[in-house]
């Protein structure tokens, strides 16, 4: 109010601009209908680019840093011109238009261009349905035949592991055959079944709470609550047993980079790994002397313990001291030592990278405290999955298995050839419960899809590749049409990014 003024004087006063100015989004000059087809595409770009730089910066970094004194000075340039070289290549490599990029593009894209004509279609033919679902029904469409397309134009892309050249016979004269096989794209499937699945699974969870709230029943059973509480963990502990089970006895269906950072985090000696296999597969027998005594012979040479130790025809079963691998007799004190080692390594590399976050977002005192708490939260889940993975094979070997199975040399077989590791298996996923919940739904469902990869063949006929399309493309539907319903369905960060992406 300005003092000394009549209110029609006041009025003849023009108001006071404000000095507050609307923030624009960087692809506000895009056309809205282009905005998520450009977004995926740098997203994918981006994805598929920054890991390798950071790899290949990490390497020239460390060259140079091992790198002698005496090097000749004509070889620094030479090193630099291959830096550059293979900048250059990585820079290129993600504009190939059978990659992921722009696998993102023609999704993404072709789920919301596509929506338009569908739209109108359906309006046109279907009209006894409502608008509403003709709207879904035009996004569900859309998204399965851009979900078609996307993962055709992967898998059009040729590749040496899927890829085998046949030769003829010796007394014919046809040149060699080159046979194409299908499945480079799996784990991608996989993953949208996956997501697919648990949207199904959560929108109907969601349909049986809101029609008890209709009835008056506003609390959970006691089995509903712990459905409800226990489904991620669940999943979880399923999933990495299974990948638990196939890394000892089936590593060749693991990822070859799968397989090397579980053998890192596991950090035992490969011939007791050898052992268990052959005890499960027959070739190591108890009581038989049939060449088997060399392979933990060795272990038994190397870490100073008797050789009969080794021996399966004398020692029936090998001590369990062989399992923790210097650690002593105890099994519990064993898990206690595996826990912290397996917790200083993990420590190792979760607390950098989140100081580094805390300190890019918000460098306070409070932000670097939550990361190292969320850092050794995260190392007391892996320790703990380590931990009770081998003690869950003590347990059946030493503490439990004797007393329920017995001591004869067939029980004793019966234990070690699979019976501890399952054990182990079905304990060591459990540790996820040390996480909290928003995690456990992430790390639930990125393990999912790599279990269900175990069960089925790394490479297939290609006269079967229509079945894997029709699946992603489905899921994708399902997915995609459910984060422009509800956000929230689609569970963990896939959802924000998957409604980031496809606002216009």
């Amino acid at each position: 109010m300005t003092p000394g003024l009549s209110p029609s004087d006041r009025q003849l006063i023009p108001p006071l601009r404000t000095s507050t100015r609307v923030r624009r989004s960087w692809d506000h000059g895009i056309p809205p209908v282009f905005r998520p087809l450009v977004r995926a595409y740098l997203l994918g770009y981006a994805s598929a680019v920054a890991p390798r730089l950071l790899t290949l910066l990490l390497q020239h970094l460390t060259r140079r840093r091992v790198s002698q004194d005496g090097d000749k000075p004509h070889q620094s340039p030479s090193r630099s011109k291959s830096f550059i070289t293979s900048l250059i290549n990585i820079l290129r490599g993600g504009l190939d238009w059978q990659r992921f990029p722009t696998f993102c593009a023609v999704i993404v894209g072709g789920s919301t261009l596509l929506q338009i004509p569908l739209k109108a279609a359906f309006d046109r033919l279907l009209k006894y349905l409502s608008d509403l679902t003709r709207k879904r029904l035009s996004r569900w469409f859309a998204s399965f035949i851009a979900g078609w397309l996307s993962l055709q134009l992967l898998q059009s892309k040729e590749s040496s592991g899927f890829t085998e050249t046949v030769s003829s016979s010796s007394t014919s004269t046809k040149p060699p055959k080159t046979i194409n096989y299908a499945g480079r794209t799996l784990d991608l499937s996989l993953f949208a079944l996956t997501r697919a699945l648990d949207v199904i699974g959560g929108e109907l969870w969601a349909r049986r709470k809101a029609r008890r709230l209709s009835q008056g029943k506003h609390n959970w059973s006691p089995l509903e609550q712990a459905v409800s509480r226990l489904t991620d963990p669940a999943i979880f502990a399923l999933s990495s047993g299974l990948i638990m089970w196939t890394w000892i006895y089936r590593p060749s269906r693991l990822p070859r980079a799968y397989n090397k950072w579980i053998g890192s985090a596991a950090a035992v000696d490969p011939r007791l790994i050898e052992a268990l296999v052959r005890c499960r597969d027959g070739s190591l027998q108890y009581g038989r002397d049939i060449g088997q005594a060399p392979l933990l012979g060795g272990m038994c040479a190397d870490y100073g313990w008797p050789l009969d130790w080794g021996d399966p025809a004398k020692s029936i079963p090998f001590p369990c001291e062989i399992v923790h691998m210097g650690c002593g007799a105890n099994c519990e004190y064993h898990a206690l030592s595996r826990f912290e080692r397996s917790f200083r390594w993990c420590m190792a590399t979760y607390l950098p990278l989140n100081l580094l976050l805390a300190i890019i977002r918000n460098p306070t005192r409070k932000s670097l405290a939550r990361a190292f708490a969320s850092a050794a939260r995260s190392s007391a889940f892996l320790g703990a999955f380590i931990a009770l993975f081998y003690y869950g094979v003590c347990l059946t070997r030493t503490r439990v298995g004797p007393r329920v199975l017995g001591k004869h040399a067939g029980a004793r077989q019966t234990i070690d050839g699979g019976l501890c590791v399952g054990t182990g298996c079905l304990l060591c996923g459990w540790s996820i419960m040390i996480e909290n919940a928003g995690r456990r739904k992430d790390v639930a469902l990125f393990v999912a899809p790599r279990a269900l990869a175990t069960l089925l063949p790394r490479r297939y006929g290609l006269d079967k590749q229509w079945r894997e399309t029709f699946v992603f493309a489905f899921s994708t539907a399902v997915v995609f049409t459910c984060v422009l319903e509800n956000k929230n369905r689609v569970r963990g960060v896939l959802g924000n990014v998957l409604h980031t992406v496809l606002n216009p």
